[in-house]
């Protein structure tokens, strides 16, 4: 989920200090939370499941990306080639 700026930008001293109940509001509202350092971004702090949602949307787009290359460079192949080609890694 995207992070409402004006709701979760905090300085990492404010994080450290309220930890627990800052670590439960990203718990429940899903949303990132955003820390500053000096008054600059440093790093963000985001849901386990929200991360690895992430990381498997992530990886399904590499794929599609690689895809689109793949035919790009026209290493393509037919519908029917690809299936007797599993079946045959499938039943040896």
């Amino acid at each position: 989920m995207k992070a409402k700026l004006t709701e979760d930008i905090i300085p990492v001293t404010d994080f450290r200090t309220n930890a627990a109940e800052l670590l439960e509001k990203i718990k429940k509202t899903r949303r990132p939370l955003i820390l500053t350092q000096r008054g600059r971004s440093a790093a963000v702090v985001e849901d386990m499941k929200e991360y690895e949602d992430r990381l498997e949307r992530l990886e399904l787009l590499e794929a599609i990306v690689r895809g689109l290359q793949a035919a790009e460079r026209g290493e393509v192949v037919s519908h029917k080639d690809a299936m007797r080609r599993l079946d045959s890694l499938l039943n040896g």
